[in-house]
């Protein structure tokens, strides 16, 4: 009854949508036609055409198609409709207090004991049983293959991008989009087919291709030389450091710098000062301390701890800080306001930029320092300092036209405001105007000396822009000194300026090394140009871990190391000894596209080759545990040995100390466990409870090895360290301690006597080396010193006595009585004078 009942439901709501639009519809002699006219189709029939003039001409445009782009547009006109899906419940956190924690394991529940299906290991890959698509997406389907069986270029580039990201909710089949690129790119040589083709054969990603380096090194090349920017970044990167090829630094400086001219270009594009980079790419383990975790891992322990107070805003959330920053606003702190607005301004991955809450704040900081004619209300130097710099991000915003409209005028009288407080931004910001004319009249010398000023301050846009005057010059070496400052800051500029000077030879020898790591340092400051971390970054917070490996597997194929890092870290699967995951009913079980552990080292190689400590003891592990290679200790106790050697990681160090008390893949020694061991305690305080229970098994390991005479070196005393004696302590003990030639000399000499060798008896004189007879000189000079300084105290003494014998009354004493003294010649007197008495 309730299933017939929707028919007539939903007859009855569409006749009182028509009628509500019938009663709003205007009359029909008022109703104008917009535009219309005759279209003439290719089957001679004629048709009107009512819409926008955009309209008309797509469709003209549409008729002059072949049948085959007819397809591809009608195709495209019906996914465009489409969204990609995205499953709700992919992202499930669990959120604080007891109705979050309760939510959360409800859907947990649920999801347990209505949605637990058996997992489908390779729904990433192709299937025998092809699934069903929407009646939509399948006509969308049907009209692209029927354009691709005509070769159309369009129709196989979206049937291969569909199938590899799973566009317009196409399910994914990376053999189908490898079928697709390699026909696309054997029809024109397409540049983003060859691109794809080299990914793939790299990674071998869903088991679509065997992994061939060649093979990727040649599709990457292809491509690269088509102006692919991916590929360029990829062909630079291998050349670097070696990857399928062997090492060629002109070549890697040369592909660097292609992208890096790209880079450099958008930088300097958009508005005045050029584009605001912004950094999406980071290391997602670092997020929860680490690969180790807090503590163990470098990144949180060691000289990379987080060394600030309890008190400290450096342990707090972005959210906690703008709450503390707002909070201390609203009761007048103006550091707080500017903080908050730069904040604002200058946004981050965590949070987007907000213009026009950064004026607002600015100008909060601003009118308690200016009225509104410009007059200064208060002399006050601490808001002063405030307001010029808030003056300076306003004046930069009227010059930009960010958040509001572009103004030179309102640009300058800002900048001349902060101008007066000696704001490094202000002066920096003028020179910019006078030297490019933005609204005021070009002048280089005075935008020189504004930039000088902001250089001395240590603004590095300012140094860059004195270091190309100096260029222009011809004063290579002034100019080369004000861009290694400004690139300790890590500007753009200054990489590729050193770079340009590195690869030239201007002004010093040429250096090819040094103008790769530049010029890679260039290339990836854009992320813009060949990357999408941004997404990657989504989509691996809302739960989409395929998605979120697949952009990061491209960026690691261009050499970002972090990306490098974020792949190993997703497909690591060793994070514990005693995983309990299997243990678990509700631990959703990772498909097999997650499930990589070749990939995983490959990756945890390449990071640790550009400096990543944590990766370099992870691939430690590997080889310990056998993980995606063979066993081979001996190359784990060199991973270990090369990253304990920075004395950075503890975690190394305790695992030297575990490798030596075992003799896995190094001698069995005790002793040097012992010592591994108390210098990972050194080298992070947090591993105290670890360390020590390791030290209680090894002692008692040492103690019966020992009792038993086992052949390993037990615990030994260490020696006490040498005492640093003073000079005179030294020559003390030099003194009491016996010769060492006393007790035997006659011994000796007879010896020495008895040499039936020409000239033996000379040989005597040769064991006192040199040092003794420095010995002797310096005992030499000290005694002459010590004489010296002592006759010296003496005749100061007889000096004094003498004065003092001169100034005293008659018949007292040196000693202020009136006594002789003991050794005077009347003291007999004096006491036989005193017994007769």
């Amino acid at each position: 009854m309730k299933l017939s009942c929707l028919p007539l439901t939903w007859l009855a709501i569409c006749f009182l949508g028509g009628l509500a639009s019938a009663q709003n519809r205007p009359p029909a002699d008022e109703v104008a036609e917009p535009f219309s006219t005759e279209i003439t189709s290719q089957s001679g029939e004629s048709t009107t055409k009512k819409g926008n003039p955009e309209e008309v001409i797509r469709w003209r445009q549409q008729e002059e198609l072949p049948p085959a782009s007819q397809a591809v547009q009608e195709a495209l006109s019906i996914l465009n409709t489409m969204q990609p899906y995205r499953h709700r419940l992919a992202r499930n956190e669990k959120n604080s207090g007891i109705l979050g924690t309760s939510l959360y394991y409800g859907k947990e529940i649920f999801s347990l004991l209505f949605m637990s299906s058996p997992p489908q290991d390779d729904y990433l890959g192709t299937t025998p049983t092809k699934p069903k698509l929407s009646k939509p997406l399948t006509k969308a389907v049907k009209l692209l293959e029927d354009a691709a069986e005509t070769n159309d270029a369009d129709a196989l580039f979206l049937l291969a991008e569909m199938n590899f990201f799973g566009n317009y909710t196409h399910p994914k089949s990376y053999r189908e989009a490898f079928r697709r690129y390699d026909q696309l790119a054997s029809l024109d040589g397409n540049s983003s087919a060859q691109h794809m083709l080299g990914f793939m054969y790299a990674t071998g990603i869903g088991g679509a291709v065997e992994r061939d380096q060649a093979k990727a090194l040649m599709h990457h090349t292809f491509a690269a030389l088509g102006g692919n920017t991916k590929s360029q970044m990829t062909v630079g990167y291998r050349h670097h450091t070696g990857v399928g090829v062997s090492r060629n630094c002109n070549e890697a400086a040369y592909w660097y710098k292609e992208v890096a001219d790209k880079a450099i270009a958008y930088s300097r594009s958009g508005p005045p000062g050029g584009q605001a980079l912004q950094k999406d790419i980071f290391r997602i383990a670092d997020e929860s301390g680490g690969v180790y975790g807090e503590g163990a891992s470098v990144v949180s322990s060691g000289v990379y701890a987080n060394k600030a107070g309890p008190n400290s805003d450096q342990h707090a959330a972005l959210d906690d800080v703008l709450e503390y920053l707002d909070l201390m606003s609203r009761k007048g702190d103006l550091k707080a306001t500017f903080s908050l607005g730069r904040l604002h301004y200058d946004g981050s991955r965590a949070m987007k930029r907000n213009l026009r809450a950064a004026r607002a704040y600015f100008m909060i900081v601003a009118r308690k320092y200016w009225a509104k004619d410009g007059s200064v209300i208060t002399e006050d130097s601490n808001i002063g300092k405030f307001a010029a710099k808030s003056a300076g991000y306003i004046g930069r915003m009227f010059l930009r036209g960010e958040g509001m409209e572009q103004s030179f005028d309102k640009a300058l009288t800002w900048f001349r405001r902060g101008l007066a407080n000696g704001d490094a931004l202000c002066q920096y910001e003028l020179g910019l105007m006078y030297q490019e004319g933005l609204g005021v009249r070009k002048d280089i010398m005075t935008a020189a000396d504004y930039y000088k000023e902001a250089a001395n301050q240590d603004l590095a846009a300012a140094q860059i822009r004195l270091g190309q005057l100096f260029l222009d010059q011809g004063d290579i070496q002034t100019a080369t000194r004000y861009l290694e400052i400004a690139a300790r800051h890590g500007h753009i500029e200054a990489f590729y300026h050193l770079a340009e000077i590195s690869n030239n030879g201007i002004g010093r020898e040429r250096s090819c090394s040094m103008a790769t790591a530049y010029y890679k340092l260039v290339a990836e400051k854009v992320e813009t140009i060949h990357s999408a971390f941004d997404e990657a970054n989504l989509d691996y917070e809302e739960g989409d871990l395929e998605s979120a490996l697949v952009t990061y597997m491209m960026g690691a194929e261009q050499g970002y190391e972090a990306s490098q890092a974020n792949v190993a870290y997703v497909l690591d699967e060793y994070r514990s000894i005693l995983p309990l995951n299997s243990l678990m009913p509700w631990k959703k079980r990772r498909s097999s596209f997650l499930r990589n552990t070749v990939l995983a080292m490959i990756y945890w190689t390449r990071s640790a080759k550009q400096t990543n400590i944590d990766s370099m003891v992870k691939m430690g592990d590997y080889y310990l545990g056998g993980y995606g290679v063979e066993k081979d200790m001996e190359r784990a106790a060199t991973c270990y040995q090369t990253a304990a050697e920075t004395h950075q990681s503890a975690q190394a160090l305790w695992n030297l100390g575990w490798i030596h008390e075992n003799g896995l893949g190094v001698e069995q020694d005790f002793h040097l466990a012992k010592r591994f061991y108390d210098q990972a305690l050194e080298t992070n305080q947090e591993s105290y409870l670890p360390v020590k229970l390791s030290l209680t098994k090894l002692r008692m390991r040492s103690a019966w090895n020992t009792l038993t005479h086992g052949k390993v070196n037990s615990i030994q005393s260490e020696p006490e360290p040498k005492k640093d004696w003073s000079l005179s302590e030294w020559i003390s003990n030099f003194l009491e301690e016996p010769h060492p030639y006393s007790d035997d000399a006659d011994t000796f000499l007879d010896q020495q006597a008895s040499d039936p060798m020409p000239g033996a008896g000379d040989d005597f004189y040769d064991i006192i080396d040199d040092g003794i007879l420095d010995s002797l000189i310096i005992i030499g000079l000290v005694a002459a010193l010590a004489f010296l300084v002592y006759y010296r105290q003496q005749r100061q003494l007889n000096g004094r006595r003498e004065r003092d014998a001169q100034q005293r009354p008659q018949g007292q004493q040196a000693d202020g009585g009136f006594f002789p003294p003991a050794g005077d010649p009347g003291f007999g007197e004096w006491v036989a004078g005193g017994v007769g008495h």
